[in-house]
């Protein structure tokens, strides 16, 4: 159970006990007595999957209180559930479901063979009894339950079919219904159940204990009790408790489970720990960073609720679908008595036939076609550390047309490094050093974020220099950075921060300055011009060029996406145009968008959603937030280190490997193709067996089978997507 807080608004998520089969109506019923209650804003509920999620404004309303309005509804909450992730149907609970199959079997059997060999009744009608209680019993209690919404599902249709059968002397056609449609439902929950267990793995990798320095001494501490600034030691096989940073020693650490990273990562002095991987050699001393209910596992899991508990665009459709057609099926139903017996038609063959049709009709493929599929999309994304934020992310992936790539940390690797600094000749009468020139540049970049701005003052350590202090620093975003540094402004920036920001006042040394960041810029640098402004006058003192390094897959990526069907290809970048376009015609990108503010980004988005409709954007998660947010598919690089990209994207990457991108877009295309397999499955069975009910007559037994089958079906084609790779 957990909640997240956003602005005002919080979610509350929560496993409930699960309900009934396959039907969903008694679910929406809930869901609109939720949404009554004043201060609740949204509602999703599964009685299939037995989850609960209630966005509310917790100045309006407590969580205490909606508690209570839950269990108001007779709903049982799993209180000693820890998470979502838990397949809302305990192994306990599927052992009995699988006793009652085996019972209804049984008693069906003895019903059966009794009848054929003329035995006595009371061994007949008690094998016949025993089939229509066991397995009439979850189905009747899901009936029960919807009932109790003011709505119908799928569980009444069965038994009403069953206990019809039985009124015309057919017990064994009613015992077989019954057999067959709770081993389906027995298969489907442990379909579903197998697809969230995939991922229930995550709570078994948090460690509950950490070795602790206390005192130059390893204390066993709770990982709940160990807080930011703690140290914690742990050695080769042991699995990392919590975020944080290495402050002694060296290793490697498998990140497998969390970033889906299939090679050991090197690790060292001032390096980034996740908790959850494990450390696969070398002793290693870690600094805690984030507490354990922050932690890059603790979010990843919350994330994985909220993903399994919303549902995909298909799915809403299909359950919103589900009580008018259980409705007309019902309608079906008594017209296809009512109109025979009006013309003369005997009773026993109509009822017969028109309990056939009640059977053949049902939805029950077609109610469990898409969360089998979707739920274990989910999961095999999760194992390869590709987190959907939901159902409906899945299937916006199917749809991409065009692709949007941020240039810095996710085409290149950030890793961006200064490699030339320039004192402009005859500045200060040539007293102006290089080492000055970085200095003056470093005091003021290091109260920026920004990379390049990280380039230059780790440049500056490297060479031990003494930088001074800075005060009134200034950022422009996308432009430059200024502050008062010794006396003087120093602004530092590219072209456009000197022609906007500086403002009119004439600039020494500006033309040499363009000209020479131009002639760095084609030789694919980035570049920055550094000037200080004394009693209103301003002097170019030099310029810096930096280069960044493209990631190796980078290009085969690119023909990756190609392949799966994307039409157009586009960076953003707020770099330099001549750089961002070596980079692109390095790695074959489409279209370059250069020197672009955030803003400019957003609206380069609406455009491209404008021309190809369905755009998805990669990013870093951070100044790509408000881009990530405008398109249909907002995809975050990286995410096991970064906070927005966890809030922001639709799909988070928690590895920096590229080739995850293509994998998004192919387990989205997969999963429609494997929804529209199951819908054809579904509905192509219902068509074929109503059609030839109505034509020609079956027996009942067969469209028992055929009906059970095809949902059977569905669920295992579903649960393939567990098994999906690149």
């Amino acid at each position: 159970m957990t909640v997240t807080e956003q602005s005002s608004l919080s979610t509350w998520t929560v496993q409930i006990e699960r309900r009934g089969g396959r039907g969903e109506a008694g679910a929406r019923a809930f869901e609109q007595h939720l949404r009554n209650t004043p201060g609740v804003h949204d509602v999703e509920v599964s009685f299939r999957t037995g989850s609960v999620r209630i966005t509310y404004d917790e100045g309006t309303i407590s969580e205490e209180t909606l508690r209570q309005a839950v269990r108001d509804r007779n709903v049982a909450l799993n209180e000693d559930s820890e998470t979502v992730t838990d397949d809302g149907s305990t192994r306990s609970e599927l052992r009995w479901e699988a006793v009652f199959v085996g019972l209804t079997l049984a008693g069906m059997m003895i019903g059966l063979a009794t009848g054929w060999l003329n035995g006595p009744e009371l061994l007949l009608w008690t094998g016949y009894g025993a089939a229509y209680i066991f397995g009439g019993w979850y189905g009747l209690k899901g009936a029960i339950e919807t009932l109790r919404h003011r709505a119908v599902d799928i569980d009444l249709l069965m038994i009403v079919a069953a206990l019809g059968a039985l009124s015309i002397g057919a017990p064994f056609e009613g015992a077989m219904l019954l057999f067959l449609f709770s081993l389906s439902n027995t298969l489907q929950h442990y379909a579903i159940g197998r697809s969230r267990r995939a991922i229930k793995s995550l709570v078994e990798m948090r460690p509950d204990e950490a070795q602790v320095l206390r005192d130059d001494e390893e204390v066993i501490v709770p990982i709940d009790d160990v807080t930011v600034g703690d140290v914690f030691v742990v050695r080769p096989g042991d699995r990392i408790p919590l975020d944080g940073v290495v402050t002694s020693g060296e290793g490697t650490v498998d990140q497998a489970s969390l970033t889906g990273e299939s090679v050991p990562v090197p690790k060292e002095r001032g390096d980034e720990i996740f908790g959850g991987t494990i450390n696969e050699s070398g002793s290693l001393e870690i600094e805690v960073t984030r507490q354990a209910h922050e932690s890059a596992i603790t979010r990843l899991i919350h994330m994985v609720e909220r993903a399994q508990s919303e549902k995909a665009p298909t799915q809403r459709l299909i359950d919103r679908l589900e009580q008018p057609y259980v409705l007309g099926v019902f309608a079906l139903t008594i017209a296809a008595i009512a109109i025979p017996l009006a013309v003369g038609g005997e009773f026993t063959s109509t009822f017969y036939r028109a309990m056939t049709l009640m059977v053949a009709a049902s939805p029950c493929a077609v109610i469990i076609s898409t969360p089998a599929a979707v739920l274990s999309a989910i999961a095999s994304g999760g194992r390869q550390g590709v987190l959907f934020k939901g159902g409906e992310h899945v299937e916006a992936a199917a749809n991409i047309n065009a692709v949007a790539f941020d240039k810095t940390g996710t085409l290149t690797k950030g890793d961006t490094q200064l490699t030339d600094v320039f004192v402009r000749e005859g500045v200060d009468d040539g007293a102006l050093t290089v080492d000055d020139l970085l200095s003056l540049a470093a005091a003021v970049q290091a109260r920026s974020e920004h990379h390049l701005a990280r380039a230059t003052v780790t440049a500056a350590e490297e060479q031990s220099l003494t930088v001074p202090s800075a005060q009134r620093f200034q950022s422009i975003a996308g432009k430059g950075v200024q502050a008062d540094v010794e006396g003087g402004t120093i602004h530092i920036g590219n072209r456009s921060f000197f022609e906007t920001v500086v403002g009119d006042a004439p600039i020494d040394g500006l033309e040499p300055g363009l000209d020479r960041l131009r002639t760095l810029e084609k030789e694919g640098k980035t570049t920055v011009l550094v000037a200080r402004e004394d009693d209103d006058e301003i002097t170019v003192l030099g310029w810096l060029s930096f280069t960044d390094t493209v990631r190796p897959d980078a290009a085969e990526m690119i023909d990756d996406l190609r392949s799966l069907g994307v039409e157009h290809i586009v960076m953003l970048t707020g770099d330099n145009e001549r750089v961002a376009q070596q980079i692109a015609d390095e790695v074959g990108i489409d279209e370059v968008q250069a020197e672009l503010l955030p803003e400019e980004k957003v609206a380069t988005i609406e455009d491209l959603v404008e021309r190809y409709e369905n755009v998805a954007m990669v990013g870093d998660g951070v100044n790509d937030a408000p881009a990530l947010a405008t398109a249909t598919l907002g995809v975050a690089m990286g995410g096991a280190g970064t906070d927005v990209a966890l809030e922001t994207a639709d799909v988070v990457l928690m590895g920096d490997d590229l080739s995850k991108i293509p994998y998004v877009l192919g387990l989205g295309r997969k999963t429609r193709r494997t929804l529209t397999v199951n819908l054809a499955i579904a509905f192509g069975a219902i068509a074929l067996m109503v059609g030839t009910i109505l034509l020609r007559g079956i027996p009942l037994p067969l469209a028992v089978v055929g009906h059970e089958g095809s949902t059977v079906l569905v669920s295992l084609n579903g649960l393939r997507l567990l098994g999906y790779r690149e």
